[in-house]
């Protein structure tokens, strides 16, 4: 589980400083060998090394997750896979030790397509509960005593019960980096750039995102997003 894209692809095929030209995972392994790979990357990507890992003998599965610190500290993350229903099953005695689901949506690339629509619903949910705490507190409302009404109501999330207690409080260390957030975001947007549909919602919260990151708050978590609703 890496951080962008291109770390997946270095430590993949190599061909760089830090791995040289045939020392990436694909050239190295021995033939049989299950890869697993379960950064939130590129499905285009994902696809490349299923496609390269099968021509050496080899099987990969991407499988990024959702969950968060706390599903990570707890074995209760949410496994999205894509790969071969084969492949799938020689992965599952380890996943059932870290999540407390793990389900294969398709072949090559169709974790990396569940896991963006997850983080479109993260993006924009983000944005969601910090404006509702934010009327909130324009209205005279203690924020903190209005998110644990709503929290239990049909506005509920993991986000609103998790990480916005976390943001008031003024916790910002990061379950999960603001910059990791904008990368997921900029994929999402990427997958569907052959205009099949708006996305509003996706674009303010990258908007916002961006916005941290030129603030200097990359990599803070998530929840700091609540200082730009807060005046912080």
């Amino acid at each position: 589980m890496l951080g962008l894209p291109a770390d997946v692809e270095e430590v993949y095929f190599g061909g760089t400083v830090r791995v040289p030209q045939g020392r990436g995972l694909l050239d190295a392994a021995r033939p049989g060998t299950l890869l697993i790979d379960m950064t939130t990357s590129s499905p285009t990507l994902a696809v490349r090394i299923a496609t390269e890992a099968a021509a050496r003998g080899l099987a990969a599965i991407d499988a990024p997750v959702s969950g968060g610190d706390v599903g990570a500290r707890t074995a209760a993350l949410v496994i999205m896979a894509g790969g071969e229903p084969e492949a799938f099953a020689r992965a599952e005695p380890l996943f059932a030790l870290m999540g407390r689901s793990a389900t294969r949506l398709g072949p090559a690339g169709a974790g990396q397509r569940c896991k963006l629509a997850n983080q479109v619903a993260v993006a924009v949910g983000m944005v969601a509960w910090c404006e509702a705490l934010a009327l909130a507190r324009a209205g005279g409302l203690d924020p903190a005593a209005v998110q644990q009404v709503i929290a239990g109501g049909a506005a509920g999330s993991w986000a609103l019960t998790t990480l916005a207690p976390r943001a008031l409080a003024g916790d910002f260390a990061p379950g999960f980096l603001v910059r990791h957030m904008l990368k997921d975001i900029r994929l999402a947007r990427e997958a569907v750039a052959d205009g099949a549909a708006d996305f509003p919602g996706l674009a303010v919260a990258e908007t916002l995102y961006a916005k941290l990151v030129e603030r200097g708050q990359g990599d803070a978590g998530t929840q700091a997003l609540w200082q730009l609703f807060a005046g912080n």
